[in-house]
C-alpha cells in the first residue's frame, strides 16, 4: 500500500527535486503540493496524507509551527537548509531530518524508516573542516546527546536498541537499528565484525579469527564478517 505523501516548500525548484525523487520511488504517492504551511492546512481538511516532506524557513510560518497547529500530525520528514533547528525537529518526533542539498539515496535512507519502523532520527554527522574529532547527535531520554566518534569504544545491538561503550563516559542505549547507525559511521574508522557489533578501529587492541580486544573487553566475529578483519590487520 502506497504512502500518500504532501510536499510543502515555499522554493520551487526544492520542490521539483522532491517530486521527481518521489516519482522515482513505488510505495510513494503524491497528493500535492504547497507552497507554504496555510496552503498546506486548507489542502489536509480535504485529503489526509500519511507522511508531510517540510521545509521549516518559510514565510509567514514555520514548518515546525505548523506541526504543532495539528491535532494529529502525520509522520514528518523535514528538509531545510538550516541545521539551527534540528533541535525542535526531533523533539516533534520528526522521523527524519534532511539537509539540502540532499541525494536520492539520502531520501531513501529517510524513506526506508518510514516502512521499518525505525522512527529514531540521527542527525547528519556534523564534520567541520577544522574538526579532528567529528560528532553525532542520539536521542537520548527524550534529549539529542552530542556523542563524540573519537570516544566510541563499540556499538551492541540490543533487540530494538544499540548500546554505544565510550571510553570516558557511561555507555548510551538508543532506539535505533545497528545497520541505520553504521551507515553514518565513517568506514575508515569502524568496522561492523558481527550482526550484534561495530568496533572502532583505532581502539582494537588485539584481535584473533574469532574476536577482536577492546578496553580488556572481547568482542566476538562473526562467521558472516570475518573476510572484514584484513583491515585491522592493514591499520
Amino acid at each position: 500500500m502506497k504512502l500518500r505523501c504532501l510536499l510543502i516548500d515555499d522554493e520551487p525548484p526544492a520542490l521539483k527535486v522532491l517530486t521527481t525523487y518521489l516519482e522515482n520511488m513505488d510505495n510513494l504517492e503524491l497528493v500535492g503540493t504547497c507552497f507554504n504551511a496555510l496552503e498546506a492546512m486548507q489542502l489536509l481538511k480535504q485529503h489526509p496524507v500519511d507522511v508531510i516532506f517540510l521545509d521549516i524557513k518559510m514565510p509567514r510560518l514555520l514548518g515546525t509551527e505548523f506541526i504543532r497547529t495539528l491535532r494529529n500530525p502525520p509522520k514528518v520528514i523535514f528538509t531545510t537548509a538550516h541545521k539551527d533547528y534540528a533541535l525542535e525537529g526531533f523533539d516533534l518526533d520528526a522521523v527524519d531530518y534532511l539537509l539540502k542539498p540532499f541525494s536520492f539515496e539520502r531520501f531513501v535512507r529517510a524513506v526506508n524508516k518510514l516502512t521499518s519502523g525505525d522512527s529514531s532520527p540521527v542527525a547528519e554527522p556534523a564534520l567541520p573542516a577544522a574538526n579532528d574529532n567529528p560528532f553525532l547527535y542520539f536521542r537520548v531520554d527524550r534529549k539529542m546527546t552530542k556523542v563524540e566518534l573519537e570516544d566510541i569504544l563499540y556499538i551492541e545491538s540490543v533487540k530494538d536498541y544499540i548500546r554505544i561503550v565510550r571510553s570516558a563516559q557511561k555507555p548510551l542505549l538508543v532506539k535505533r537499528s545497528i545497520g541505520s547507525v553504521e551507515e553514518l559511521l565513517p568506514e575508515d574508522r569502524f568496522l561492523r565484525i558481527h550482526r550484534s557489533y561495530i568496533v572502532a578501529i583505532g581502539k582494537v587492541s588485539a584481535f584473533t579469527h574469532n574476536d577482536v580486544e577492546i578496553a580488556g573487553q572481547e568482542i566476538p566475529i562473526g562467521k558472516l564478517y570475518r573476510h572484514n578483519i584484513g583491515r585491522l590487520s592493514a591499520t
